[in-house]
């Protein structure tokens, strides 16, 4: 007779917990060193603002989405291994491309200010 796994309810709510404490991670750590350098403008760019002390809750962020993903994908049927085939390049691509707006957007900050940002105006 088959088996059907128990689906990984656990690792769905961890995925999405880790997410979230590491993206308020990631706010604090983010408007505290923009808010640092708006205070002494220094001559330090905002582009270097990307260090270890912003890329580790970063890190946190995408390895609970890929957890949360691959969790989600799981539910519904599929291999543990196939679920992973499919959430860790999907994964490291939204990561990879957030990483450089955010790069984007600090240099626009720098160049510009907050009206830089504005996209209402």
């Amino acid at each position: 007779m088959y088996n059907i796994p128990e689906p990984p309810y656990f690792l769905l709510i961890a995925g999405l917990l880790i997410s979230i404490t590491s993206g308020a991670a990631f706010e604090a750590v983010l408007k505290q060193s923009v808010q640092a350098w708006a205070k002494n403008r220094s001559t330090r760019s905002l582009a270097t603002l990307q260090g270890v002390e912003l890329l580790l809750p970063f890190l946190g962020m995408a390895l609970g989405v890929c957890v949360f993903l691959s969790s989600g994908v799981e539910i519904f049927g599929f291999p543990t291994r196939l679920a992973y085939m499919i959430s860790i390049p999907l994964t490291v691509l939204i990561s990879g491309l957030i990483w450089r707006q955010l790069g984007v957007n600090l240099v626009q900050l720098e160049q510009g200010g907050s009206q830089a940002l504005d996209l209402d105006s």
